[in-house]
């Protein structure tokens, strides 16, 4: 699962001044430049895109109630894996992550991820659910078809939807009739929709005679709509409503328990070692946690109504 930004990226530091050693004058400060300069320096800095941190670089974020827009600094891209044997809650833990310039799009890390993990621990996730800012339906569609993976995202606002789908999205035949994800068939690569409400609509229909209640479409024709797991299906819409929302709750933790946030860091290489050491927290503690059992909540008895994942994959 990916930290974005649908809602998943998070800045690893945010570059500023340092605070001053001693009182200045009200139009100084520590480093010397009266106001009128500062303002200059700063427009010069946007101007000419060079910041005093190394491989800096403006980025935007998620906007927020009292956050500015933009930033400039570094972003923490990270692959979590869902620890599934935690029944507890949703337990997510760091894969594979990257430190880069805040303008660099998360898209750009989601190929090199899956390919580091075939590479170096000869294991693939069978399911990566990202935001729309993951969505590149090229790299989606060579993910599909080299590595057998499939990223489910939603659609951007923007994206027009294509027969059989229809505002939802939902699967229909040309007459209306409802239409549910049968499975997937790797030998052909076709994704099949059928007929399976009870009683059909096909029973009024002027086309029920030639019919056949299933129908088939290549995964290549959309690879959010279709690719391996459909976006209309009750799996993808249970990973997008049920479990990405917790990549938040992985980065809270990042950012303001273990103070990622509140670091000052201008070096990319400085940055990459504080993203590492708080990966190497996050990994101690979910093995904590799996191997210690935690005190019930108060409302535990109401917790597995709220927070159970059943994914129908059979």
């Amino acid at each position: 699962m990916w930290g974005q930004g649908a809602a998943g990226h998070q800045p690893a530091s945010l570059v500023g001044t340092a605070a001053p050693a001693c009182a200045q004058p009200e139009n100084s400060r520590a480093d010397g430049l009266h106001r009128p300069a500062r303002v200059h320096q700063c427009l010069q800095k946007k101007l000419t895109g060079h910041y005093s941190a190394d491989r800096a670089a403006l980025g935007g974020r998620t906007i927020k109630t009292g956050q500015a827009r933009w930033f400039v600094g570094y972003k923490k891209h990270t692959l979590r894996l869902w620890i599934r044997r935690h029944n507890q809650r949703i337990l997510l833990v760091p894969l594979v992550s990257w430190a880069a310039p805040a303008n660099r799009g998360e898209a750009l890390f989601l190929r090199p991820s899956v390919a580091y993990c075939q590479n170096a621990l000869g294991w693939c996730p069978e399911i990566i659910v990202g935001d729309m800012g993951y969505i590149t339906l090229g790299n989606q569609r060579i993910i599909r078809e080299r590595w057998q993976v499939a990223v489910v995202t939603k659609l951007r606002p923007n994206m027009k939807l294509m027969a059989p789908f229809e505002p939802g999205p939902s699967a229909v035949c040309v007459e209306g009739q409802p239409l549910q994800w049968l499975g997937y068939e790797a030998q052909d690569q076709l994704q099949w929709f059928g007929v399976v409400e009870d009683p059909p609509l096909c029973l009024w229909c002027a086309r029920q005679v030639s019919c056949p209640r299933q129908f088939s479409f290549p995964p290549g024709d959309h690879e959010i709509l279709f690719g391996l797991i459909p976006l209309s299906s009750r799996v993808a819409q249970d990973l997008l409503s049920r479990a990405r929302p917790w990549i938040e709750a992985s980065q809270s933790y990042e950012k303001n328990q273990l103070g990622l946030s509140r670091c000052f860091l201008n070096s990319l290489r400085l940055t990459w070692t504080m993203c590492l050491l708080a990966d190497a927290v996050s990994l101690l503690r979910a093995h904590a946690l799996l191997r210690h059992s935690c005190p019930a909540p108060p409302i535990y008895e109401l917790s597995p109504q709220q927070l159970a994942l059943k994914l129908d994959l059979d």
